[in-house]
């Protein structure tokens, strides 16, 4: 199997030939169309005699009348089942959305203080002052000063040691 690019020249003149064949088949699919109206128009509504005399024609009248309200009648029930349907395909596609899920949005990041944030979801109602420094526990600063003088001990407990040290390595 070669790997030869088409030329652009080719590319277009087959595009050119799909394109007329493809408004060949229009053509053709519209003349069809028109045929098979002509054929149903025939079938159904055939062309009244106009010649007679006067109770000919009110006959033919009450049979006009008698096929439009038949045609109505399939029209409406047309219309009837055309409706049915899309409410169902509507239907159809809400459960294929609950069955994917919705996909929610990434959520951006908001510099907003506490206060801020309530008050934009109470509105004017917030009149609490949320001050959440308040609520954190005081540490006593007396304790850290017995830890200092706790930690200052560390040179006497050195030297006690360096004294047994010393009497190891007499021995």
């Amino acid at each position: 199997m070669s790997d030869k690019k088409m030329t652009s020249s080719r590319r277009h003149h087959l595009k050119s030939l799909m394109l007329q064949i493809a408004a060949s088949w229009i053509v053709q699919e519209k003349k069809d169309i028109a045929a098979a109206k002509e054929a149903y128009m025939a079938e159904k509504c055939p062309s009244p005699d106009k010649s007679g005399d006067q109770n000919a024609l009110m006959e033919t009248c009450k049979k006009l009348h008698a096929l439009i309200d038949k045609i109505d009648e399939e029209r409406y029930d047309m219309e009837v089942k055309v409706a049915k349907a899309d409410k169902e395909i509507e239907d159809l596609k809400l459960k294929v959305v609950d069955l994917a899920g919705v996909k929610k949005p990434a959520l951006k990041k908001v510099r907003m203080s506490a206060d801020a944030m309530l008050k934009a979801l109470l509105g004017s109602k917030h009149t609490v002052n949320m001050d959440l420094r308040a609520n954190l526990k005081q540490v006593k600063k007396e304790k850290k000063e017995e830890e200092v003088a706790e930690v200052g001990d560390w040179r006497k407990n050195v030297e006690d040691k360096a004294d047994r040290k010393k009497m190891f390595e007499a021995s």
